[in-house]
């Protein structure tokens, strides 16, 4: 039977990314899905939820109240509103036009971030208007005073990875500047873990997520002292009415905080750092790849592995393997914050084991197989594999033919069958007309693409010539097949490992050189 999604053609997608908004968020406990089909089959006064669900909400963060939001996004345009209308409903209703009361909201530009929209349109959606200060990667608290005029409605101070993370105005001294002129402070503190932390440090108001660290639905929450909190609930008659929240979100959200922490919802950081590390050492076996761990880099008690390609040995660039991940089936979505800098990364908290062995598989065969042998780099002696035959096996490897009697190490799988350990290798010259270009190349690309195993193509000649390419490269990619500008009557070897190897270099001698097969 077919899940919804697939009914709507979609295919649902592995989230390595971390949880991100573009990906649906949170994977949903199953306590928090039974309370979200609680609210589902019955009714409720919504004003008397907001406020029943703000005083639960509120326990969990240490403010006097809280307001439940769509997400941190409204909470920001919400409170930035509340705090330039209050409670008046004509003020409430003008909005975003402030009327002439102050409504500059003043930010650092190392905050000014897009989170996948700007945080300067939030403010100007509940009626501010942005005032950035200092430079992008640095910024004094003299640049806050001297933007605090009688305009001035609001501090606002971003707490993301989104956001530069050196050179800015700490919290505590922009809570210190608002005291002392006596402007409300607030922080969007979204995907945060720890939900006392903020609110403790003196800002007014307190914005979270709470689809990403809590692991609710889709939503959000304002924290605050109640006189606060109560206008920010009024907006709900103003801005807000287009960012109502749902009873269904409301008390998946309670449900997910009230499990926030506990042992139903807990998540253990060394056992996550343990995982990440395991998966560290295998991809880093493969070609193009280095891999390590690394901790969030916003301080946040999140461990991932990290993997920095190489251009060269990979046959792609960083940007260019997350893209071939992402169009994949199922597609495959790394953490790409740092691609243009060649790293990528794999985020434990969205994903499952089951998922985390379909990337290890979806890399290799991309890839091209384990470059080690004897462990990852740093913990043994590099060791290639497949790349030079066997004394007793390289007559048998004859240009153009398969190579008789190359019988590979065999692993037998849970099943009973075999599945080739050591990869296949042939050699052959290649006859086709154009090479490996242009339509050749994309027929052996997409006849690699079709197989389980693993092919890699190499122009044959010595290792480490200088004068000419020897680079291996995948065969399933079409833009490296081309990289190579293979010629015909060149010597080629394709190497392929796992289920369907031999299969594979049957049908992709066929296309490179027709009269073998």
């Amino acid at each position: 039977m077919n899940t919804l999604y697939e009914d709507l053609g979609l295919a649902p997608a592995i989230n390595a990314s971390g949880k991100m908004t573009a990906l649906g968020g949170s994977r949903l406990d199953d306590r928090v899905i039974a309370a979200m089909g609680e609210a589902a089959r019955g009714h409720v006064v919504m004003d008397d939820l907001l406020v029943a669900a703000g005083r639960e909400l509120a326990r969990a963060t240490g403010a006097e109240d809280a307001c439940p939001t769509t997400g941190a996004a409204a909470g920001i345009a919400i409170a930035v509103a509340a705090l330039i209308a209050g409670t008046d409903p004509a003020r409430i209703e003008r909005l975003p036009d402030a009327g002439g009361a102050p409504d500059e909201v003043v930010l650092q530009k190392g905050h000014a971030v897009h989170f996948g929209a700007s945080v300067c349109q939030m403010i100007a959606i509940g009626g501010g208007r942005p005032v950035e200060v200092g430079a992008v990667n640095k910024a004094r608290p003299e640049h806050f005073t001297a933007a605090i005029t009688d305009r001035t409605a609001a501090l606002l101070y971003v707490q993301s990875h989104h956001a530069v993370q050196k050179g800015q105005v700490p919290l505590e001294t922009v809570v210190a500047i608002g005291r002392e002129h006596g402007i409300p402070v607030i922080v969007d503190a979204a995907a945060e873990e720890d939900l006392r932390r903020w609110p403790a440090t003196g800002a007014d108001l307190v914005v979270y997520s709470g689809g990403k660290a809590i692991g609710g639905p889709t939503s959000g929450l304002i924290c605050g002292p109640a006189d606060l909190i109560a206008a920010c609930r009024a907006q709900y008659g103003g801005i807000g009415r287009p960012m109502k929240v749902g009873k269904e979100t409301v008390l998946g959200l309670v449900r997910a905080v009230r499990d926030y922490g506990t042992a139903a919802g807990a998540v253990d950081p060394e056992q996550q750092q343990a995982r990440m590390t395991r998966l560290a050492e295998r991809l880093d076996m493969l070609p193009g790849l280095s891999a390590r761990v690394v901790r969030d880099e916003a301080g946040r008690l999140i461990h991932r592995t990290e993997l920095t390609v190489d251009p060269k040995e990979a046959g792609r660039n960083a940007t260019e393997l997350a893209a071939e991940l992402a169009q994949g089936q199922p597609p495959v979505f790394l953490r790409d914050h740092h691609a243009a800098t060649g790293r990528l990364a794999v985020d434990p908290r969205p994903l499952t084991l089951h998922e985390e062995e379909q990337i290890v598989a979806r890399l290799t065969g991309i890839l091209g197989g384990a470059r080690v042998t004897a462990g990852p780099r740093g913990h043994g002696e590099p060791t290639e594999t497949g790349r030079t035959p066997a004394p007793d096996q390289q007559e048998a490897q004859v240009t153009g033919r398969p190579a008789a009697g190359t019988t590979p190490e065999r692993a037998a799988d849970s099943d009973g069958t075999t599945t080739p350990v050591v990869p296949l290798e042939r050699r052959l010259v290649v006859t086709e007309a154009a090479g490996l270009h242009a339509r050749p190349a994309a027929a052996f690309a997409q006849a690699a693409g079709r197989s389980t195993a693993a092919v890699t193509v190499r122009r044959a000649g010595t290792e480490g010539s200088s004068a000419a390419d020897t680079r291996e490269v995948p065969a399933r990619s079409v833009l490296s097949l081309m990289s190579l500008n293979i010629r015909s009557g060149e010597e080629i070897v394709l190497s392929a490992r796992g289920e369907g190897a031999a299969e594979a270099l049957a049908e992709l001698a066929a296309i490179a050189a027709p009269e073998s097969s």
